[in-house]
């Protein structure tokens, strides 16, 4: 449609106008006709999150999700935006994005009636039809509603009560757009009353003095369900008036998890070219993940956002891309023993019960990562201490290597060549890590995955070195504590 200059223009354009709820129902109607995506790059909600969502805009609801820390819940209504028409028209110079065919304000009904078909129209792109707030205890009145501007007022020689000596905030200068308040039980009671009207008759009241403005707005509120005892909460009145609740959730399967990390992360083109992230290392990282969900040493009420897999897999990447300009090399892979650098990943994005705070988080992240290399060794090799009676030990030919008193180092900084050339050295790792189908350089990180695995199962025991790790067989700690134990005496 050709963009009118004027009312009168846009009058015989056959412009209609309509509420925003009916905007994005029809728009989001005319998407699902299409078969064409609507929420792109939600991934692990198509069968729950989004039909809800889907369900609640063609209701014309304003919506409330609820779910845990970095469960996309913002972005989701980001992605509101994509449902509005490209450009709306308003009254030119109008601070409330002023219908021309509807008009809300004095400024807007003084314009019209002075200039009739002559007012001038402008066009808003819907990206700025999207306001969010942050909710936060010291939020005002006056931020979200508007206060009376005594300097205005005294100007213009005008009541307070008159309309046009007030300042507007930030819901008014929203109308016929999508507001978003994030972390609503942080907003103190008293705002939260402030709402009430305007969600549902489009009241408000400002210095005493009530104004009946019809605002358009599609109202979406995000929560964290812990905040509702740890920092506040929905009061009953203004929950009752937001009239769908949906549920968020986390990945439920590690594949989808991958999915979201490797979207979400930010890499170089460099980084991409150089650097060759495993599906093994790729798998680890979301193990970790699932299983600080699952720890006991973690709130689980506090939850634990997929930003840890993602800025995980962003160490992870750079701390082989450190490795590779230490040793001047063109390309790497990522190995296990770059999972270390994954720590201060881990400790920043979980929130430890006292047990937890008492280990320290830097032990909650490395009892995690141990956690992660079981199930992923698990997933791949049998359990050493749970073999068939009679049947060969799949890992006899290792154990006897470490047995027969050689220690394996791995190193952190160490070059492909040296890595490679050192897990070579232990006798059948190599054909043991065949056996899980792995080719190329993927084979490497599989038989490092062994020898941590067989640690954490405490077939061998593994000394922290300042550059990496020391491994051997478990006996030859206890006798070298028993060796020097006697000495001592």
């Amino acid at each position: 449609m050709k963009k009118a200059k004027n009312l009168g223009e846009l009058k015989k354009s056959g412009y209609v106008s309509r509420s925003i709820k009916e905007e994005l129902r029809e728009n989001l109607i005319t998407k699902l006709k299409k078969k064409e995506t609507v929420f792109s790059g939600i991934l692990g909600f198509e069968d729950t999150v989004i039909p809800d969502l889907e369900r609640a805009i063609l209701s014309r609801h304003n919506i409330l999700l609820l779910g845990l820390r970095g469960q996309a819940k913002t972005r989701l209504a980001r992605l509101l935006i994509t449902l509005l028409d490209e450009y709306m028209p308003v009254v030119a110079g109008s601070e409330l994005n002023d219908d021309p065919l509807q008009p809300m304000s004095i400024f807007a009904h003084n314009l019209i009636e002075e200039k009739g078909d002559d007012t001038p129209i402008e066009w808003v792109h819907r990206d700025d039809r999207y306001v969010e707030k942050l909710a936060t205890p010291d939020v005002s009145i006056a931020d979200l509603v508007g206060d009376v501007d005594p300097i205005k007022a005294a100007t213009l020689k005008l009541p307070y009560s008159d309309q046009r000596v007030i300042h507007f905030g930030l819901i008014p200068r929203s109308h016929r757009s999508i507001f978003v308040i994030n972390e609503l039980p942080d907003l103190q009671a008293r705002i939260q009353v402030s709402l009430f009207n305007i969600l549902q008759e489009g009241d408000m009241q400002i210095r005493g003095f009530k104004l009946r403005m019809p605002l358009d707005i599609q109202f979406i509120f995000t929560a964290n369900p812990e905040d509702y005892t740890n920092r506040g909460s929905i009061i009953t009145p203004l929950k009752d008036r937001i009239e769908s609740q949906i549920l968020t959730h986390y990945p439920r399967t590690l594949e989808i998890s991958r999915k979201i990390t490797e979207q979400e992360a930010k890499l170089t083109e460099g980084q991409k070219d150089q650097i060759a992230v495993s599906d093994l290392c790729a798998d680890l990282l979301e193990q970790i993940s699932f299983a600080a969900r699952e720890s006991e040493l973690i709130d689980e009420k506090s939850g634990v956002s997929a930003r840890l897999s993602i800025a995980g897999y962003e160490n992870l990447v750079s701390a082989a891309e450190r490795r590779l300009i230490i040793n001047s090399e063109k390309k790497t892979y990522t190995r296990l023993g770059d999972f270390w650098g994954v720590i201060p990943a881990i400790t920043g994005k979980v929130e430890l019960v006292y047990e937890g705070e008492q280990a320290g988080p830097y032990m909650v992240a490395v009892n995690l990562m141990g956690t992660a290399i079981k199930n992923e060794f698990l997933n791949l090799f049998p359990h050493p201490d749970k073999q068939k009676k009679g049947e060969k030990d799949a890992y006899g030919v290792v154990r006897a290597w470490f047995a027969g008193g050689n220690n394996l180092d791995l190193l952190s900084d160490a070059s492909n060549q040296q890595y490679q050339k050192t897990l070579k050295k232990v006798a059948g790792l190599e054909n043991l890590a065949k056996t899980s189908g792995a080719k190329g350089d993927e084979i490497y990180p599989i038989m490092e995955l062994i020898i941590h695995g067989l640690v954490e199962f405490e077939v061998l025991s593994k000394e922290y070195l300042e550059t990496g790790f020391s491994i051997r067989d478990v006996l030859a700690n206890m006798f070298d504590s028993d060796m020097f134990d006697g000495m001592s005496n």
